[in-house]
């Protein structure tokens, strides 16, 4: 079981990072957006690796690194968040898939022998600023939800983008008070922002089924994204093992899909966290399938059910293994049936660069939202406050007046990172103290 434990991490980081090199799954929900742009020729490799480092960074250190500390048990955030970097840093060519699955193999390993290294290092600094720099991601999550909303005001206008607005809303609030069910001695509960997005995409498609089709108007959804799909469906084998290798290392105890059910699978609760999991992933399905569907790039751990086996397998890798991957290939299945069931409705093709666009414009704010909040937390820890917002305003708005600007969903989360080592910075040469 020992040598187990550091094969199949090594195959988990090698293989989410080859993934992400080809921009075949990454595990962001917001990066997953982003990767179809570089393919499309709007961004360069460059600017896509710089992306993915800004988003994933933060929740890395901050929040990845310190949870499984806490816990010795590596949460999923923490290696494929970094993997997604890895992946796209390194070239897109042969040589550069070889490095990425060799660096992300290496990084797997060291992430299960050392995961002190880099929090201590960091904590050597005189302040340390990596839990403020979670809060750039901190946002990601909830906003996402209101994603359906800003496209029906994109498509249909803003009295229809309101209303889904305050449906999706009322949807979190209700889920959030009421969305927990007694079974037995446990309870199950529904993960609040997933299915409001759930109710929020819901309202999207019964506004887009009102558009009476002129011309290609109506054409379906899987033949308007039909090569995104195709990109999916012809790595189904690859992504397969990823899950399959993702519940083992579950069923392993040395991974484990979220904080919650990592609590509990470090405390030997391994069926609690079993139905944690189960719940979270059954508010990740709208996110997963729509993203996927848009972007044609699906994520290395699917719609998280591979964690739910590992939990209720536990101690069973072998059959974790092979579950796993038969439960990622249920889902790339179902994935065009849930295209197909949406072929029936009208007006799906516009609707889908509409998606393309609010998502992006929901990521964008939320990292500049998340980026002020994380320096000004930076800030007043030394005395600061309202330093770090100005600081980070100010360079998205300079970034904008650049010859060669930053893209701006980046700007804001590299911002909050430059004014944590300016504080440092100001720290070792005395110009401010951090109070008694």
């Amino acid at each position: 079981m020992g040598i187990l434990k550091y094969i199949v991490v090594i195959a988990i980081g090698a293989l989410a990072s080859m993934l992400a090199n080809r921009g075949i799954a990454v595990f962001n929900d917001g990066f997953r957006a982003i990767v179809p742009q570089y393919y499309d020729g709007q961004i360069s490799r460059k600017e896509l690796g710089a992306m993915s480092f800004a988003i994933s960074f933060g929740l890395v250190i901050g929040f990845g690194l310190p949870t499984s500390i806490a816990a010795t048990i590596i949460l999923i955030h923490c290696l494929l968040l970094t993997t997604d970097i890895i992946g796209t840093w390194c070239p897109d060519s042969k040589l550069g898939l070889i490095l990425s699955g060799v660096i992300g193999g290496v990084y797997g390993l060291l992430l299960l022998v050392g995961l002190e290294f880099v929090v201590t290092l960091f904590g050597m600094l005189p302040y340390n600023f990596l839990g403020d720099l979670g809060a750039v991601s901190t946002y990601m999550t909830i906003a996402f939800a209101i994603f359906p909303a800003v496209a029906v005001a994109y498509q249909h206008g803003f009295n229809k983008g309101a209303i889904t607005a305050v449906v999706t809303v009322v949807a979190w609030f209700l889920i959030k008070k009421f969305g927990t069910f007694p079974i037995g001695d446990r309870s199950f509960t529904l993960n609040a922002d997933g299915m409001a997005m759930l109710v929020g995409v819901i309202v999207m498609l019964l506004f887009a089924a009102q558009v009476k089709g002129e011309g290609e108007a109506n054409a379906s959804l899987t033949k308007v994204f039909s090569a995104k799909l195709e990109r999916i469906r012809k790595n189904w084998f690859l992504l397969a093992i990823m899950g399959g290798l993702i519940a083992a290392g579950t069923s392993l105890g040395i991974v484990a899909g979220d904080p919650a059910s990592l609590a509990a699978l470090s405390n030997g609760q391994n069926v609690e966290g079993g139905m944690i999991a189960l719940a979270r992933a059954i508010g990740f399905v709208p996110l997963v399938f729509t993203t996927s569907v848009v972007t044609g790039v699906y994520a290395p751990a699917g719609c998280t059910f591979v964690f739910v086996i590992g939990m209720f397998l536990f101690g069973n890798p072998i059959v974790a293994l092979l579950l796993g991957a038969g439960v990622m290939i249920v889902e790339l299945l179902l994935i065009n049936v849930f295209a197909n069931v949406m072929d029936k409705l009208p007006g799906v093709k516009d609707m889908g660069e509409h998606i393309r666009t609010s998502m992006n414009k929901v990521i964008e704010l939320t990292l500049m939202v998340g980026a002020v909040v994380g320096a000004e937390k930076t800030a007043a820890a030394v005395g600061l406050s309202g330093v770090g917002a100005m600081f980070v305003i100010a360079c998205v708005l300079l970034n904008r007046r650049s010859k060669k600007p930053i893209v701006e969903m980046a700007i804001g989360p590299v911002a909050c990172i430059l004014f944590g080592l300016l504080v440092n910075v100001l720290l070792i040469i005395g110009l401010v103290a951090l109070p008694a």
